[in-house]
């Protein structure tokens, strides 16, 4: 486990105290807890990972074929592409 040091306003570290003692716990619980919170969350790049491999999967369950090419008056129909 990593120790960290934070500095803050003596009237926000006052505060925290107070918090801590209602609920409890203390205030490095507190930041401990906001942190893993904040850890938690799915950064950009995991939401953009995960988009793409949803997307590379919805597109491997599908069978594109050369063979299956719309002709030009379906390709331009735009009831066909809806």
């Amino acid at each position: 486990m990593k120790n960290i040091t934070v500095s803050v306003d003596d009237e926000i570290y006052h505060r925290a105290r107070i918090r801590a003692a209602e609920q409890k716990t203390s205030v490095s619980a507190m930041v401990r807890c906001m942190l893993q919170d904040v850890a938690a969350e799915e950064t950009v790049f995991e939401r953009l990972k995960r988009l793409e491999d949803e997307t590379v999967a919805c597109l491997s369950t599908r069978s594109f074929v050369a063979g299956k090419r719309l002709d030009r008056d379906a390709l331009h129909d735009r009831d066909a592409l809806s």
